[in-house]
């Protein structure tokens, strides 16, 4: 109200002056009076949107000088402009938060607008699906991430449950992606890296499969004999005494196999560690190579170097286990008048124990897994020759209790290098350490 009754005032005010003017300089002087006064209220006023226009292509912190209602204006523009400042300040301070919690989380996050166009990811969703939030800005997700599965998923609208898929550019990733509607029909893409779950769940399923199908064939040959046994007497000897001694085959089969995930369990109990017994390495070396030499029955030329006196600190039962799983191995997979060389040495401040042979040797895609259980490259050879599928398991665990590491080098016709490598947190020195042996069978 009190600017109506400002206008009506000035109303009053002009009409006032108008008269007054008008009874006593005449018309025509009123008007010129009046076109000029007009003329230098323009004049002001441009004058003042000059400035006005000048100080918003500026930053606004200084405040232009201005008198009467301009002065007001740029006032309270001021205020206005501090305003929007403080207010954008904390909306970028809070977007900066969320983007640094965001690209701290071990999942991957992609912003999809309604369109489905990539608005903005984290680090991690740039390594999960090969996109950059830099250049791909803009991108409808479906070109980036180029799978007939993806696309069906997002065109179906249905994100209760995530969609696992394998990651072409990255061999070996398997992605569980989710998409989580919000706001005004936008989208968050998660993804997440599952290849260790998917393995752990293919290798369990591996592991019940496989314990199954070793144990089914012991238990058939045996319940096949025992009922031929039973119901028909023994009137060949030759016979009965082949089928005992196939029984009993079949019985330490099965036995070597429970000593062996036994042998597993009692490894994988992480709670216990290995306490640090001094174990005289040579020593077992030589009384393993005797044993090499009465497993190879002479097929194989066995060479052992024992080029340090180097002792660990550790357990003698595990280490002579992992060392024993080692020479059999090549022992299995070598043919007949093939060499195997075991080797004790020191490198890098290391202890080397390494198994050497000129067998038939592993492609590179099979290396990573040979230490999984039951896994094999040749599932009939390795039955033919004895093998449980759970020697190198149990070597891993071993060296693992005992903070080293199994390094494997194969070339498929040219034969493969176990090497066991041993920290020096666990490596003792006995005085006197200058002698080499070396024994061979040749």
């Amino acid at each position: 109200m009190s600017g109506f009754w400002e206008r009506v005032a000035n109303a009053v005010l002009i009409a006032v002056v108008t008269g007054m003017l008008l009874a006593t300089l005449g018309a025509v002087t009123t008007l010129v009076i009046y076109v000029t006064v007009l003329l230098v209220l323009v004049v002001r006023h441009r004058r003042y949107l000059t400035i006005l226009d000048r100080w918003l292509q500026t930053d606004g912190s200084v405040l232009p000088n201005a008198s009467g209602k301009w002065g007001d204006v740029f006032a309270r523009l001021m205020r206005l402009v501090r305003e929007q400042s403080r207010t954008y300040q904390h909306i970028s301070s809070a977007l900066e938060r969320l983007q640094r919690a965001t690209s701290a989380m071990p999942e991957g996050v992609v912003i999809l607008d309604e369109m489905d166009h990539i608005e903005w990811c984290n680090p991690v969703a740039e390594k999960h699906l090969g996109i950059s939030s830099g250049t791909d800005t803009g991108q409808h997700i479906t070109h980036l991430v180029r799978h007939t599965q993806f696309a069906e998923y997002l065109a179906a609208q249905n994100y209760a449950e995530p969609l696992v898929i394998k990651q072409p550019r990255h061999q070996g990733l398997i992605l569980s992606l989710q998409f989580v509607p919000y706001g005004d029909k936008q989208k968050l893409l998660l993804s997440r890296d599952v290849t260790q779950l998917e393995r752990i769940q293919i290798m369990r399923q591996d592991f019940v499969a496989n314990v199954s199908h070793e144990l089914r064939t012991p238990l058939t040959v045996i319940g096949g004999f025992l009922e031929t046994l039973s119901d028909h007497s023994p009137s060949d000897p030759e016979t009965f005494k082949w089928a005992l001694g196939l029984m009993t085959d079949q019985t330490k089969r099965m036995q070597n196999l429970v000593q062996d995930l036994l042998t597993l369990s009692r490894l994988e109990d992480t709670q216990n560690l290995i306490r640090g017994e001094r174990v005289d390495v040579p020593a077992m070396l030589r009384k393993i190579y005797d044993e090499a030499l009465s497993l190879s029955s002479g097929r194989h030329h066995i060479s052992l170097n024992l080029e340090t006196g180097t002792q660990l600190l550790g357990s003698t039962d595990e280490l002579r286990s992992a060392f024993t799983n080692l020479i059999s191995n090549a022992i299995r997979y070598t043919p007949d008048n093939g060499n195997i060389s075991l080797n004790w040495t020191t490198r890098d401040g290391q202890a080397v124990f390494s198994v050497q042979d000129n067998g038939i040797g592993v492609e590179s895609e099979h290396i990573s897994r040979l230490t999984e259980r039951f896994y094999r490259v040749d599932r009939g050879r390795s039955r033919e020759t004895g093998g449980t599928g759970l020697g190198l398991a149990i070597v891993k665990h071993v060296l693992s209790c005992h903070q080293a590491k199994l390094e494997i080098v194969s070339e498929p016709g040219k034969g493969s290098c176990f090497s066991a490598w041993f920290p020096p947190v666990r490596l003792v020195t006995p005085e006197g350490d200058h002698a080499c042996t070396i024994l061979t069978n040749i």
